[in-house]
């Protein structure tokens, strides 16, 4: 028989990751229940404290907009691992290789052919009335046909082996720079924690998205220049983008370092100018280009979008993708994955209610205190209803928001996330999390094992959200 946890914990409902319902400790974290239990608690306790100060000595922080406390927050970090199989990781892999192709297909024939449109999958509305879509992007050719290459897609568990898609992030998919630093956290505060599990490394992303960056320069280029293209240092993740160029070996720019000249972008050094090949872009679209877009924008480049056009630099993400991760798009991945791979979806999605429908807008009204209520455009976990713990003024609200623009809403079931140990107020207890891959895609597609697990650090809560309270923790990919 397997041992009993070893250490005062008392999972709730939901599936626990680490403990089964009869207190008996699952396969993958046997070893590590085993270490954890000589532990300390005095120890941990300690190097919980160590790595806050680590985290805001090293700068790893993220901005809270309109936050009167203060902007600047050391995003919560935990000491406990999520820790999953190799085989468990082997299919979400495939699944999001899937995933993240036939989203890449749906980018290029919205911008093509309409296919899936004229077929009757994809209303044609939701494409060209939607403000993601970029009509400057119609017919525009891009290198390698990759219109996202850098994608952070929300998983969810709820049960043994039973993943779902929850959110997928194609335009400016932030949070990479806490899973490398998490890693690193946990290998210097608990090495020897790492000695009783074979873990896959993840040091190596940098370098992969590099590569990645590369095989979509364009045509003709054989040693591109690459430069990450940031808003300023008042960004909510500045320190991720000064940490990915740091890691990558390439300049962090603003829009004012850059400009345009011969239908080509260079940018300033104190060398003179340098042209510049592909940018690695954390601004959205309508800040990119004033010419083109918002005219008051101070964060782009005036005239990049036509140098974009004719082919003389390489944008990641590709302008226009925002369009695939519309939380009224994602209802239709699934249809996407048949129509352009003619396969079965390998990660399910969360059941979708679109309230532009009347009589799925009557159900949701009718359910609202059981259901997650989402705006379509909106992201960070703002914009969001869940019913279960919401009062009467707040479910209210959502009715009257609902029934003014219904098309602005969808509605998705409260799902038992699954929990997973945490260390938090001295105690070791269960907390619902979920995760985020991050897939790669230049002339192949590529990840690092596991990703960002996000951990809603407030007792009961379903919102993993750093600026609602979420903290993270390292993911532990067992190598066999």
């Amino acid at each position: 028989m397997d041992p009993a946890f070893p250490v005062p914990y008392l999972p709730k409902a939901a599936y626990d990751e680490m403990v089964d319902e009869t207190g008996q400790v699952r396969r993958p974290y046997r070893d590590y229940a085993n270490w954890l239990d000589a532990q300390d608690p005095e120890l941990l306790r300690a190097k919980r404290l160590e790595a806050d100060s680590a985290f805001r000595r090293v700068g790893i922080t993220f901005a809270v907009y309109g936050d009167e406390a203060g902007t600047e927050r050391v995003i919560p970090f935990d000491l406990i691992p999520r820790i999953l199989e190799a085989a468990e990781w082997q299919r979400l892999q495939a699944g999001l290789r899937q995933r993240v192709t036939a989203l890449n297909r749906f980018l290029f024939d919205v911008y093509h052919d309409h296919e899936i449109i004229k077929a009757g999958i994809v209303p044609a509305e939701h494409v060209f009335l939607n403000p993601q879509y970029r009509p400057e992007m119609q017919g525009v050719n891009v290198p390698g046909d990759v219109y996202c290459h850098v994608a952070g897609i929300d998983l969810v568990r709820t049960g043994a082996g039973q993943f779902h898609v929850l959110e997928d992030n194609l335009r400016v998919p932030s949070g990479v720079s806490y899973l490398l630093e998490n890693r690193k956290m946990m290998m210097r505060l608990l090495p020897e924690a790492f000695a009783a599990l074979p873990v896959a490394p993840v040091e190596h992303f940098p370098d992969l998205l590099l590569q990645s960056l590369h095989a979509v320069a364009p045509e003709g280029v054989s040693d591109p220049v690459v430069a990450v293209l940031t808003p300023g240092m008042y960004n909510s993740a500045y320190f991720e983008h000064a940490f990915l160029a740091q890691q990558m070996g390439v300049e962090l720019v603003e829009g004012q370092d850059l400009f345009i000249q011969n239908n080509t972008v260079y940018m300033h050094t104190t060398s003179g100018p340098r042209q510049v090949d592909v940018l690695y872009r954390r601004i959205d679209d309508d800040f990119l280009d004033p010419l083109s877009f918002r005219a008051d924008s101070v964060l782009g480049v005036p005239g990049l979008l036509s140098v974009y056009r004719a082919g003389r630099v390489a944008i990641a993400n590709a302008v226009g993708t925002g369009i695939a991760d519309d939380k009224a798009t994602y209802m239709y991945v699934p249809d996407m994955i048949r129509f352009y791979l003619g396969e079965e979806p390998l990660l399910p999605n969360v059941h979708v209610w679109r309230c532009s429908r009347p009589d799925e807008l009557s159900y949701v009204l009718a359910h609202l205190p059981e259901l997650v209520v989402k705006e379509v455009h909106s992201s960070g976990g703002y914009g969001m209803l869940i019913g279960p713990q919401a009062s009467q003024a707040e479910l209210e609200l959502f009715r009257q928001r609902l029934l003014a623009r219904p098309g602005n809403y969808i509605a998705q079931p409260t799902l038992a996330l699954s929990t997973v140990p945490t260390y938090a107020d001295s105690a070791i207890v269960p907390r619902h999390v979920d995760l985020r891959p991050y897939v790669l895609v230049g002339k192949e597609v590529a990840m690092v094992p596991g990703g960002l697990c996000r951990v809603a650090l407030r007792e009961g809560s379903l919102i993993v959200n750093s600026s609602q309270g979420g903290g993270t923790k390292d993911t532990w990919v067992l190598k066999s």
